[in-house]
């Protein structure tokens, strides 16, 4: 007898016939003529109704040890339903309990729960219909990065967890040490890391680019796609301890080159998400805290001209706009999300591209330009959200990168390998970097980043 899941029946790939299927008891309703059981196996938000006989030899008795959140595994005869909302349905000709679930101590019962109830039970939520939809979502949306990245010719690259330099130069690292905490080898007052286990002050990644620009100067083109971690005590909705990245780098390769391919990438991922998870976005859609059109307003960013704009132009655009806006703006400053949502909503009305912002404000790999204030970088902003990728063209000469780093006071030894790729066949290179993360909130119009990733890390909080 043949094992199925049920998403393949709710997709009509499953002709009527006998099959065996397994899972979880999400309602069991009983009459003397007729029960029901909606089953659940994790593979659609639609259950499979099962139609037993309550004189079935495999169920009569045991009646009352088939509760919600109980496992079972059934036998029986796939056929069409009578009933609305559902094609098929089993007739059951045999039924066996796998695992009980205590009716009254059972977390996710028949109604419906908050997610921040859930998010109190993340070794559970994964059965409800909303987290099922959402990591269903993630799985398909982590295999089309793939998809899209080795279909054009990219190697993907796994770059090191625990690092001794910091990319972003802002210092928010977890440090990683062996060193016994309440008995620290010291050296004139100074933590001694020549006695730490890698002989030397590491930390746990903030991002994998800069040694992708090393593979990237010998392979051509590379991307990451790997957890990161950032020690900034920001206890928000938009903001996690862990999370994972997206970094392509691209060899020979400047500015222009990197947002076409950011804007390849960020519309084949959403199309593919589209295409094939049609009926877990449908459901997401109609959750009571999406307040747009979530679908409408995916399909528009893919089928959306998008427009390039350079910082200059979009700062006199707030400046201009007569609103007042929460951060004040002014030239120099970082867009927050309602700057960068007033120019993608109100003004362009699709995504846009806001390019060469100053210098002071972005890192130190970024390629100055020629005005000696601004930088080739990009952001990507969407509609509904504001900036979704982040990139630039990298500093290629020796001397330029030299000089900004002495000016953001980096050690030139420290970075020394960093340099060497200036030093032995430099060439123009870009690439840009999307957090998985935030990109999984804008699809599936969930609010809380928390609520995307299966156990997330936070200020005060690393359950699991």
């Amino acid at each position: 007898m043949n094992k199925i899941f049920i998403r393949d029946i709710n997709r009509g790939v499953v002709p009527a016939g006998e099959y065996e299927i397994s899972g979880w008891i999400k309602t069991h309703r009983q009459s003397k003529q007729v029960s029901f059981i909606e089953l659940s196996d994790g593979s659609s938000v639609k259950g499979l109704q099962l139609v037993i006989n309550p004189e079935l030899e495999s169920y009569k008795g045991k009646e009352q040890d088939f509760t919600t959140g109980a496992s079972i595994a059934v036998k029986g005869a796939l056929q069409p339903s009578p009933a609305k909302g559902q094609s098929m349905e089993m007739q059951v000709t045999d039924i066996t309990l796998l695992g009980t679930c205590s009716a009254e101590e059972y977390p996710l019962q028949k109604k419906g729960h908050s997610l921040e109830f859930l998010r109190e039970h993340l070794h559970l939520r994964a059965r409800s219909n909303t987290f099922g939809a959402v990591f269903r979502i993630r799985s398909v949306a982590a295999f089309a990065i793939h998809k899209f990245f080795q279909s054009r010719g990219f190697y993907y690259l796994n770059t090191p967890l625990i690092t001794s330099s910091d990319c972003e130069g802002a210092g928010d690292m977890f440090r990683v040490t062996t060193l016994d905490l309440n008995n620290l080898p010291l050296v004139n007052g100074k933590i001694d890391t020549s006695k730490d286990f890698f002989g030397t002050d590491t930390s746990l990644t903030v991002s994998g680019q800069l040694e992708a620009e090393t593979y990237a100067c010998g392979l051509s083109n590379v991307y990451t796609f790997g957890p990161t971690f950032r020690a900034e005590n920001s206890n928000t909705t938009r903001h996690l301890a862990e999370f994972w990245m997206v970094e392509p780098e691209m060899a020979f390769c400047d500015l222009n080159g990197d947002m076409e391919i950011a804007h390849d990438f960020i519309v084949s991922i959403i199309k593919d998400v589209l295409e094939n998870c049609a009926e877990d976005l449908d459901f997401l859609a109609k959750r009571d805290w999406v307040k747009h059109d979530l679908l409408g307003t995916l399909q528009k960013v893919t089928e959306s001209e998008f427009t390039v704009m350079p910082y200059t132009e979009a700062i006199d655009i707030l400046l201009k706009s007569g609103r007042k806006f929460e951060f004040p703006v002014s030239w120099g400053i970082d867009m927050q999300s309602e700057h960068e949502r007033f120019l993608t909503d109100e003004y362009v009305k699709g995504p846009t591209f806001v390019i060469d912002y100053p210098e002071e404000i972005k890192a130190f790999y970024m390629r100055r330009n020629d005005d000696g204030k601004t930088v080739r970088a990009m952001d990507l902003l969407v509609p509904q959200l504001g900036e979704i990728i982040g990139g630039s063209q990298r500093e290629e000469r020796l001397d330029v990168l030299n000089d900004k780093m002495s000016k953001m006071g980096l050690s030139t030894e420290d970075y020394k390998w960093y340099l060497d790729l200036r030093r032995y066949g430099s060439v123009p290179h870009a690439g840009f970097g999307l957090g998985f993360e935030r990109f999984l909130m804008y699809v599936t119009g969930i609010t809380n980043i928390r609520d995307v990733i299966s156990f997330p890390r936070y200020p005060g909080f690393a359950k699991f």
